[in-house]
């Protein structure tokens, strides 16, 4: 048999699927032929889609040897590079690429992949926009163009690509799934809902399409009708974390507890959590009598969850255990003096023996809490009263009949956090009512704002004398009101048992049910809701008048 007959063999053998026996005809042609490029091109490809990418560099080096200018050979040795997570060497790889031959658009494609996996993102954008230079047609790079343009918060771009690929190829599910999540993150979600049905009547049997098109339904105000497509996700993947953690929410904010807790423990099997998972030796509590153990507890997620759920503590040491409580430094000297805590942690120290354990948020499931049994006795937190002495001092100089707190902004870490979020300009309305002073409770980038206000804008900003959330505690103690956007400012103030009222965007997180004014979580607050998404004037005119009417 000819070295040509056998290299045939091997491409039918390849053909067929049986990997395994072309390989074994290649490499005895190698043995008689060690110089046979085409050989080693093809081998090199056989063990890339083995797994074996060690052999397919080598296989691909050795080729190079005698095939220096091949730039097809260096994007391949790109792409095997890549594979192996050598993405810096990757790169010169595509680049050499390039190099000798700049009209592959295929180069370019793969150098944006290789840059957008090293999170440079700009460099993705422009390798991508190359390669559409060089093919208009080129598809896959109007997606991850949208998607780089997506990620660097430039949602019209991103838009404008994603429906440029649709134009190309419009019956594809992928697509306007893609042209979906960048109206979805822009927050035009009537558009949003309308992409993910076009893609899921392309693709019916798309598990994540199902659960993306819950959740813009969910986001739309729509949550009864998010669920079937939840039920639908989990029928074609029932182990799928996001459909069940997206299905909690969904349980949660239409009041149905019990269910909604049970859903919520999926939290730790999904991409967003499962870092922050704890996996000790001890076991995770169920519930179970620990009369005489010592149980740790443990925050997660963000500040105003941890403040909002410690409340649990006293029932936890109802149960006759000893409490450790594990939180972030933000919270330790504010939590340590809650009922049934015997020792506060802070995330990172060494941590003491303990018996059991379980997350903050794993408790309302514990104890069964549904709506009419949250434990909501008002104050939970209180203030050291040397602080807020020391507090009090500070604002003596202020006559104001009504000092009102804000906070305008949350954790920039929170993905939703632009919805949420209302411009300071909005809050400084109220400063303009008789008799009232506002304080500024905000930190952060965002308390920047408060720098070259107006002169007629009475608002105080203490803020660079705030340490910790005590601190907070200890000022929000000698306000009368404190009003504040969805977040920990509002927790705390609503722990405390402060007046407060909570704007909410127009589709609020879980904790906040629907259309109520009122929360069963905090007796003292009162709950302002966007009518429209992204329309804080009309709440901020409602605020107003009512303000207005209690300071007459």
């Amino acid at each position: 048999m000819t070295p040509d007959e056998t290299l045939q063999s091997a491409v039918e053998y390849h053909q067929k699927g049986n990997l395994r026996e072309a390989e074994r005809i290649l490499r005895g042609i190698l043995h008689v032929q060690p110089d046979n490029i085409e050989t080693l091109y093809f081998l090199a490809e056989i063990v890339y889609q083995l797994g074996k990418y060690d052999s397919a560099e080598q296989y691909v080096r050795n080729a190079l040897m005698y095939d220096p200018a091949n730039a097809e050979a260096y994007n391949n040795l790109g792409i095997i590079l890549q594979a192996k997570k050598q993405l810096d060497t990757a790169i010169q790889s595509y680049q050499k690429a390039a190099e000798l031959n700049p009209n592959l658009p295929d180069v370019y494609m793969n150098m944006g992949l290789c840059f957008k996996e090293k999170g440079q993102i700009d460099s993705a954008a422009e390798c991508y926009q190359k390669a559409l230079e060089l093919n208009p047609g080129m598809t896959d790079a109007y997606i991850n163009l949208g998607i780089a343009f997506q990620t660097k918060g430039k949602f019209d771009d991103a838009i404008m690509y994603c429906q440029k690929a649709l134009q190309i190829n419009p019956y594809d599910a992928n697509l306007h799934y893609n042209l979906g999540i960048a109206l979805q993150e822009k927050g035009q979600l009537d558009e949003a809902v309308t992409c993910y049905r076009e893609a899921l009547q392309l693709n019916p049997l798309d598990a994540v399409i199902c659960n993306n098109l819950a959740f813009a339904l969910q986001e739309n105000g729509r949550p009864y009708e998010a669920m079937p497509y939840y039920q639908k996700a989990l029928q074609l993947n029932s182990g799928y974390a996001t459909a069940h953690w997206n299905m909690s929410l969904a349980l949660l904010l239409t009041g149905n507890f019990r269910e909604g807790w049970k859903e919520y423990e999926w939290r730790w099997e999904t991409e967003y959590l499962t870092s922050s998972r704890r996996d000790f030796q001890q076991p995770l509590w169920n519930g179970s009598d620990i009369k005489g153990s010592t149980i740790l507890l443990h925050a997660e997620q963000g500040l105003g969850d941890t403040i909002q759920f410690i409340r649990y503590a006293p029932l936890v040491a109802q149960r006759g255990a000893r409490i450790i409580f594990e939180c972030f430094k933000e919270l330790t000297s504010l939590l340590q003096f809650i009922d049934g805590i015997e020792q506060v942690v802070t995330h990172g120290e060494e941590l003491p023996e303990f018996d059991v354990h379980c997350p903050l948020l794993s408790l309302p499931l514990v104890f069964n809490t549904t709506i009419e049994t949250i434990p909501a006795n008002v104050p939970y937190l209180k203030s050291e009263p040397m602080l807020t002495n020391r507090w009090k001092e500070r604002m003596q100089h202020d006559k104001s009949r009504c000092k009102v707190g804000i906070a305008w902004a949350g954790n920039p870490g929170f993905k939703q956090n632009r919805f949420r979020n209302s411009p300071l300009d909005i809050f400084l309305t109220l400063a303009h009512l008789h008799g009232v002073a506002l304080y500024s409770l905000q930190k952060g980038e965002e308390a920047k704002q408060t720098k070259n206000l107006p002169e007629n804008v009475k608002l105080f900003d203490y803020t660079d004398q705030i340490v910790d959330f005590s601190d907070t505690a200890a000022l929000m103690e000698n306000l009368d009101l404190i009003i504040s956007v969805d977040t920990a400012v509002a927790h705390l103030a609503g722990a405390l048992g402060k007046p407060v009222w909570t704007l909410l965007p127009f589709s609020p997180e879980w904790r906040w049910l629907l259309k109520r004014e009122d929360t069963p979580w905090y007796p003292t607050m009162r709950l302002f809701r966007q009518s429209s998404l992204g329309d804080w004037e009309s709440v901020m005119v409602r605020v107003l008048n009512e303000l207005q009417r209690i300071t007459d």
